[in-house]
């Protein structure tokens, strides 16, 4: 409850010094809204990944590629703490292990709704399949649209910032590589 007053009070000295008035009628709940929303946009700080997979990781002798692809995300810049939102591609190819569908999602939500940078952002998903599933490979691709870019600075609302990860088998094998390119959508890039 203490925090929750901290951030309420921090925004009434946010509008301060823009030049409003916290009283006037439209900004009375002001604070309480703000310190409610970002509960919400960061609520990623009170997951942690063993409570996201919860326990569904399956024995599967499968090795074909395994991919979630168009994961939705919203995000918080943690430099100017505006938006980015975008899609994440996940593929990994099993090694004996799978993971249940939804839990690649909530692992995405999980660091999305942190304050971020979509390099780390993209890292964390990969790493965090990496320690559930041990596969033999994973490709992650994030593209995100940054209100930091779009709203203020450049105000280029058409730059999209993608960044990659991959391990094991598609980090070596350009021709599964490009498979995942091409299930997401993407052209391919072998020779």
């Amino acid at each position: 409850m203490r925090e929750a007053k901290r951030m309420q009070n921090a925004v009434r000295t946010l509008l301060v010094g823009i030049g409003e008035d916290p009283e006037r009628e439209g900004l009375k709940a002001t604070p309480e809204r703000v310190q409610r929303m970002y509960g919400e946009l960061c609520a990623g700080y009170a997951m942690d990944l063993e409570s996201v997979v919860h326990g569904a990781i399956f024995n599967e002798c499968s090795d074909s590629m395994v991919l979630v692809r168009s994961i939705s995300f919203y995000s918080m810049c943690e430099h100017h703490m505006l938006p980015f939102y975008g899609k994440i591609h996940v593929a990994y190819i099993p090694d004996g292990k799978i993971i249940g569908l939804s839990k690649i999602p909530r692992i995405v939500e999980m660091y999305a709704r942190r304050l971020q940078v979509q390099e780390r952002l993209t890292q964390q998903v990969c790493d965090a399949v990496e320690a559930v599933l041990h596969p033999k490979g994973i490709a992650v691709l994030t593209s995100g649209i940054h209100m930091c870019s779009v709203m203020r600075g450049v105000k280029k609302e058409s730059a999209e910032l993608v960044t990659t990860r991959f391990t094991g088998v598609f980090e070596n094998e350009p021709v599964l590589r490009d498979d995942f390119y091409r299930q997401i959508g993407l052209p391919e890039t072998a020779e």
